[in-house]
């Protein structure tokens, strides 16, 4: 490859599909509620995820581990979707080849 990175795209709540090179910001507040400012000019927000599901809210770090997730399929060469889903009680970023 030139150096450029493989496409990885990630699921939204609503189902849309973000590229992850258009993110600037992610936010996870305490409801669980995990969203992404996107870059371009109007700043646009995107809720990637909606918070509890059965009462589980998503850790501290998930939006960290997002971006971990992120990096880890990058270097797969091959594009990606990464998802957030429930388990076990709790939540897991979840990667699969497009």
């Amino acid at each position: 490859m030139s150096g450029t990175m493989p496409e990885v795209w990630i699921m939204a709540a609503d189902g849309d599909l973000i590229r992850a090179d258009a993110i600037v910001i992610l936010r996870l507040d305490k409801t669980g509620r995990l969203t992404v400012q996107l870059r371009d000019e109007a700043k646009v927000s995107v809720t990637l995820l909606e918070g509890s599901t059965g009462g589980a809210n998503p850790p501290d770090d998930f939006h960290r581990r997002l971006i971990r997730t992120i990096a880890e399929v990058a270097d797969s060469g091959s594009p990606q979707l990464i998802s957030a889903r429930p388990a076990d009680g709790g939540w897991q970023w979840v990667s699969e080849p497009l």
